[in-house]
Order: C-alpha cells, then structure tokens, then sequence
C-alpha cells in the first residue's frame, strides 16, 4: 500500500507543479525518484540510470525523425504563407455566414496535413476575427472553433493523420497510421457533428439574446503568448509551446504561393504516407530485419514509421521546391524547424522514462491488475480508460499514451489476440482514447489559446470543454461498441 501512495502522490505533484509552469524535464525524473524513495526496497540511482534514462531514450531513438520532419514541415508552411492561404481560400469558399464552419475547416486541413496546432492558432485567429466581427458572432466562441478543428478528430480520428497521437501505437502493436480507417472515420464524424453542433447551437442562443462579438481586445498579448502557468510540455496536442517564440506575431511573407502550391504538401503527406505504408513497403525484401544488427525485429514493427518518415521527407522537399520564392530564408526555417523539435521529444520522452520508473515498482503491479479487471471481457474499455485517465492526469495526449503503451502495451497486445481482437482496433482505440480528459484546464494547448485569443477559461472554456474533451469521449465510446461488435474495418 505504501507503494501505491507514492506511485498517486507523484502522479499529484507531477499534475500541479507541472500547471504552476515547472518544466517535465526536471519534474519527470524527480518524481519517478521521489516514487521510488517512499518504495519500500526499490533502488534510487538504478531506477534513474538503468529504467528512467532507458525509457527516454528508446522513445526519442523511436520517435524523433517524426517529430523533426513534422516541426520542419510545420514551419515551412508557416513561413511560406501556405498556411494563411490554405485557411484563407477555405473562408472564401464557405462565406462568411458560415463563419464557425469555415473556421473549423481550415484547421482541420491544415492539422490533418501534419502542421502543428500552435501554427494553425496564429495563423487562424487572425482570419477568424475578421469574419467573426463581419458576422457579429461573438469572440468567446473562437477558442473552441479553433478546438474543434485543430484538437480533435484530426488527430486522433482520421486514418493517416502524420499525427505524433496516430504514430505512437505503431511499434506497440504493429500497426499503420491507417488502422482501423472506417471507425476512425466514424469516430471523425461523430466528434466533428457533435462539436459543430454545439458551437452553432451557442451562436444561435447569442443572437437571440442580442450579444454581438463584443469589445475584448483582438490582439494576442505579447506578455501573454506564453502564460506563467503553461506547462512547457504541451506535445499533448501536437508540437511544443516552445514553438510559440518563432510563431507569434511574424509578418506573412511579402511573395504569398498559390492555393494549389499551399495544399499539395498536405495532399502528398497523406497520399504518400498511404503508398508506402500500404502499396509500396510490404513489396519489398526485408528479411535483413531479422538480424540483431538491425533490431532483430519485422517489417510490421517498424512499417508506419518508416511510411511516414518517407512521406515527411518528400512532402517537405515538395514544400521547399514550390513555396522557395515565399521563403525569406529556408536556412533559418530549417534551423527554426529543427530546433523546435527538441523540447517537445525530450518532454514526451521524460514522460515516458517517469511511466517506466513507475512500472518498476512494487505498487504498479496492483494498479495494473485493477485497469485490467476492468470488463476482463474485453480489453478495449480497460485500454480505453488507462490511457484516458494518463492524458488527463499530466494534461499531454501523446505523454499519457506513451505512458500506458510503454507499461501495458504488450500486455494488451496479448489480451487483444486472446478475445480475438484485431491489433488495428486496439491501435485506433488506443489514439482515440488520446483525446478527451488531456483537454482538461491545466493542458498547455488549452491555456495557450485562450492566450493568443486574449480570453479567459470563464469566458471560453465550457466551449473547449464539449468539443474537445465531451464530443471525443462519446466518440470513443461509440467506436468501442462498435469495435466490439463488428470488430476492426
């Protein structure tokens, strides 16, 4: 029992010293190792350098080409303008009095096409003021538009998304990033339908009461584009804060590209990404996988990686070749890319050595056999709410996943196999799961939007709250019933 308490004590402090702005770097392993001292006959510098640092570091040697060609690929479209173009051509074609939808849209291509969320936000906001104060919608509901195109469905839903949340089930389970496309589609559907729903219900419901856009300031606040209290590790919903000090507040570039230069990136990303993960690596010879100097492994281990990097790779290229005139300097784009993909890998990294340190202790094996005893019938509820509850507990997406994979995922792989279900189900589910209590007050996505929308969680936060924490747990409930009924398609 001892164990136990420290194992949900540091759970605690990692939560609130992380919202009060302490950065995951230093409160990951000082919490796994404060876990370990109120642990009865565990050992503190052999937890550190053998569990903690062994976990970090087969995560970033996993994951870091995605993450440097997704935060290369983000800041292209960024410093090109193809993100404003993209966002501005959807506006235009939606009009004005649909003004929530065409907001919602334009992040969503631009998310699903593999930029980060944060570039999406200064890019958006601008064009969502305009037409918001053009159609007297009022201003609080920005952040939740915003929410429910960059946070949602796109990253956790729609089959093959570049999404760090859809990579990182992948080696788990042996998986592409389009497993399981039709419930994911499904599940895109229903988090869609029910977000927007909400939203233009609440536009309604303003009009009638006669409350226009109102009078806050629409300029991000400087001092507040990176508030005290955001955690410095907000990957839970797509890249790093860090990224923030190269987005806010730069000039669009003076030579725009075209509509069509803008939207062939993200098209290639997901055409690409399906070729290789489906048509083009499974045709291949790659029995050399088998040897230990190349991992001893499979194909269908390290297949979704290697589609993905491929299609980062040549998506990037393609964006360099078409937007070079909107391009100031690729130089220190590509330095600027490179150097925001740092943080964020060694945050979710540090997160992942802490979920190691904690599965190492004696307490760990007790929590694990009660997420398990949950429906033992079936491994998708228990997988559901383990993840769940990880995301929300250290407010990151993609932290909680890796957390819960990285402790149970063999072991639900197995369970998975023994009732019959299919490892894209579990990988979907497992993505889905992602996105749902991260969003919760403390996440740093959450908090820095309100920020660059200069509102407040009074104002804006019950809109977050439906479309982004509400609509995606319905969504994932639904694919659990039916996953468990149908199975995987």
């Amino acid at each position: 029992m001892l164990s136990i308490a420290a194992i949900l004590l540091s759970l605690v402090l990692l939560m609130v010293l992380a919202y009060r702005g302490i950065s995951v770097l230093i409160l990951a392993p000082a919490m796994a190792l404060l876990a370990v001292l109120l642990s009865p006959g565990a050992p503190l510098l052999a937890s550190y350098t053998q569990v903690f640092m062994t976990g970090l570091g087969n995560f970033v040697a996993l994951f870091f080409p995605l993450f440097l060609l997704g935060a290369i690929f983000g800041k292209l479209m960024e410093d090109s303008g193809a993100a404003r173009v993209i966002a501005q051509r959807i506006v235009q074609w939606l009009g004005s009095r649909r003004a929530v939808l065409a907001i919602v849209l334009a992040c969503a291509v631009l998310t699903y096409g593999g930029v980060s969320l944060f570039v999406v936000a200064f890019a958006v906001y601008p064009i969502a003021v305009e037409l918001f104060r053009a159609v007297d919608v009022p201003k609080r509901l920005i952040p939740g538009t915003i929410a429910l195109g960059a946070f949602t469905f796109t990253m956790t839903a729609l089959p093959g998304t570049p999404a760090i949340q859809n990579a990182i089930p992948m080696p788990y389970f042996g998986t592409t990033p389009f497993a399981a496309p039709g419930l994911g589609l499904i599940a895109g559907v229903v988090m869609l339908g029910l977000g927007a729903a909400w939203l233009l219900w609440r536009a309604r419901r303003a009009s009638i009461a006669g409350e226009g856009y109102g009078h806050a300031p629409d300029a991000p606040d400087a001092s507040a584009a990176v508030p005290r209290n955001v955690r410095p590790h907000a990957q839970g919903k797509g890249h790093d804060i860090a990224e923030l000090g190269h987005v806010g507040g730069v000039a669009p570039p003076a030579h725009l590209p075209g509509f069509g230069q803008a939207i062939a990136p993200i098209v290639a990303v997901v055409v690409l990404n399906w070729l290789f993960s489906v048509q083009l690596l499974p045709r291949i010879d790659t029995g050399y996988l088998a040897s230990p100097l190349y991992g001893a492994t499979r194909l269908e281990t390290v297949r979704g990686t290697w589609a993905i990097i491929a299609a980062l790779t040549l998506s990037n290229l393609l964006l360099v070749l078409l937007a070079h005139r909107s391009l100031a300097t690729l130089k220190a784009t590509l330095d600027a890319g490179a150097s925001a993909a740092v943080l964020p890998i060694f945050n979710t990294a540090s997160q992942v050595g802490y979920g190691a340190v904690i599965a190492s202790l004696a307490g760990f094996a007790l929590i694990r056999d009660a997420v398990l005893g949950i429906a033992p019938g079936n491994p998708l509820i228990s997988l559901s709410i383990a993840v769940n509850l990880l995301a929300g507990i250290t407010g990151s997406a993609s932290g909680g996943m890796s957390i819960a994979l990285q402790t149970l995922g063999d072991t639900y792989l197995e369970m998975g196999r023994a009732a019959g279900i299919a490892p894209d189900l579990l990988h979907r589910v497992t993505a889905i799961a992602t996105g749902g209590l991260d969003a919760l007050p403390h996440n740093g996505a959450v908090i820095t939007l309100l920020a660059i929308c200069n509102l407040t969680h009074r104002q804006s936060y019950l809109d977050i709250l439906v479309v982004a924490v509400l609509s995606p747990l319905a969504a994932l409930a639904l694919v659990v019933t039916l996953g468990t009924v149908f199975g995987s398609f």
